[in-house]
């Protein structure tokens, strides 16, 4: 019997080909590339022997340049479930509810990624998935149209559907069938500058909301941006005019900090694509604006406790950021983050990040009675000790006000609409045919995990 491919494997050589398929679509995500490694370079180059960056280990350094993600948009609850099959070929599972109607886009969505720390640092390949929330169109026949149009596309291929039943039912693939997976699979994300409506149609979508166009109008989810990870998005955002790009006003996310936490992002303007719409016997020209770069930095996994103070502060900044741009909006942004705090200590201490600990090389503990019993004491009693080590955990997941905030630079402000409340998370789950994971409680699990090693390690397991 041939012997499976692992699905590390499988997600690392579908990653690879859909960055040279997006490289080939769109010329200037090879140019952010080469930006986003020269920046790496020099700030680890610049980086004292302290830095937090270079302090983050060695696996945590090899998984950069590999490191991306991904986003599309789905049009129906069977894509969804059969989407899920498809990333669960190559170990990524869903992680996380987004609801962004209340930010004015009508999907909600989950992030498809490893969960194993392994796998993490293999490749963290994610793919941020959004589901059209049809129930949002508020015009009725305009809400049936998009529903039957969707109804009758097939955006996975016979061969692909019949690979995912196959491993099902053998528990993996073997090498030339994983071969054809990920060439069966990277159809489904490709480009398609045929439309499959005429311009009428496709105008009225538009006008209702240009992410419904870019759903329900073409033959599949193409992939929308590809995202690398950077060191210094400041350093970045100010050297793309110079690499001919041009970044949106303002960066994403929390403000620049010494000890970084969750997630920054950037991105270059929408392009504007030729595509042919069907008129008749013959077609007719016109342009779709959707596919854009986006460059992200990522910093520590915050607690419940940390995200709700994140929010917190996020919400009050509004009074004073609104309306600035650029280095304005980032200064009021950092002022009214004054009271978070900015150095890894007292993020551990008063339990805001999650950390994951490692035995120090030769340590050992003399006395281990007088050692305090309570968790979080025991913790940096150890660490005051200089036997074990901690480092904030890389945050491997999405906001969702930033996500929105990169959709409406791109889309246009004029897309942002104002959608009632609802709870739609349950009918999420529903259509994905499984529970989103708790990204807090991976996090969670993984600290844990390694403090039980380290306790392993020292002799001290008695102690929990």
């Amino acid at each position: 019997m041939a012997r499976h491919v692992s699905s590390d494997d499988i997600r690392t050589r579908f990653s690879l080909a859909m960055s040279d398929m997006y490289r080939a679509e769109v010329p200037q995500y090879g140019t952010l590339l080469k930006l986003v490694a020269d920046i790496n370079a020099q700030t680890l180059y610049h980086a004292p022997g302290d830095n937090a960056l270079t302090n983050q280990g060695g696996s945590e350094m090899a998984r950069i340049e590999i490191e991306r993600h991904g986003a599309i948009r789905l049009g129906t609850a069977g894509e969804l479930h059969t989407m899920r099959r498809v990333f669960a070929v190559m170990g990524m599972f869903p992680v996380g509810y987004y609801d962004l109607a209340p930010a004015g886009m009508p999907v909600h969505a989950t992030a498809f990624r490893p969960v194993e720390d392994e796998a993490l640092a293999l490749n963290p390949f994610r793919v941020f998935t959004s589901l059209l929330r049809l129930e949002l169109i508020e015009d009725e026949d305009l809400r049936a149209r998009a529903a039957a149009i969707l109804e009758r596309r097939q955006i996975f291929t016979d061969r692909l559907m019949t690979l995912l039943d196959q491993f099902d039912a053998d528990g993996g693939l073997n090498d030339e069938d994983a071969t054809a997976f990920v060439i069966e699979a990277l159809e489904t994300f490709r480009w398609h500058r045929h439309a499959t409506v005429d311009a009428k149609t496709y105008h009225a979508f538009h006008q209702a909301h240009r992410l419904i166009a870019d759903v329900v109008c073409f033959h599949g989810p193409h992939i929308n941006h590809l995202t690398p990870r950077t060191l210094d998005i400041d350093a970045t955002q100010q050297a793309m005019p110079e690499w001919g790009i041009t970044p949106k006003a303002t960066i994403e996310g929390p403000p620049r900090r010494n000890c970084p936490i969750l997630l920054r992002q950037t991105s270059f303007k929408a392009l504007e694509e030729p595509i042919l719409f069907p008129s008749g016997d013959s077609e007719e020209a016109g342009t779709h604006t959707a596919r854009f770069g986006e460059i992200e930095q990522r910093g520590a996994a915050l607690t419940r406790r940390g995200r709700e103070r994140y929010d917190e502060l996020l919400a009050a900044s509004r009074d004073t950021t609104h309306g600035l741009e650029g280095e304005s909006h980032q200064r009021a942004l950092h002022d009214a983050f004054h009271a978070f705090p900015d150095d890894e200590a007292t993020l551990r201490r008063e339990g805001l990040a999650w950390f994951d600990y490692q035995p120090l090389e030769g340590a050992r503990i003399d006395d281990p009675e007088a050692l305090p019993v309570e968790r979080d004491a025991l913790v940096e009693a150890l660490i005051e000790r200089n036997a074990i080590r901690a480092r904030p955990i890389t945050y491997e997941d999405f906001l969702p006000v930033s996500a929105a905030g990169i959709f409406q630079s791109n889309l246009g402000e004029s897309s942002a609409q104002h959608y009632a409340a609802t709870d739609s998370h349950s009918d999420f789950e529903a259509a994905l045919g499984v529970a989103v994971e708790d990204e807090f409680a991976l996090y969670e699990r993984r600290s844990e995990r390694s403090l039980t090693a380290c306790l392993d390690a020292l002799g001290l397991s008695h102690l929990v």
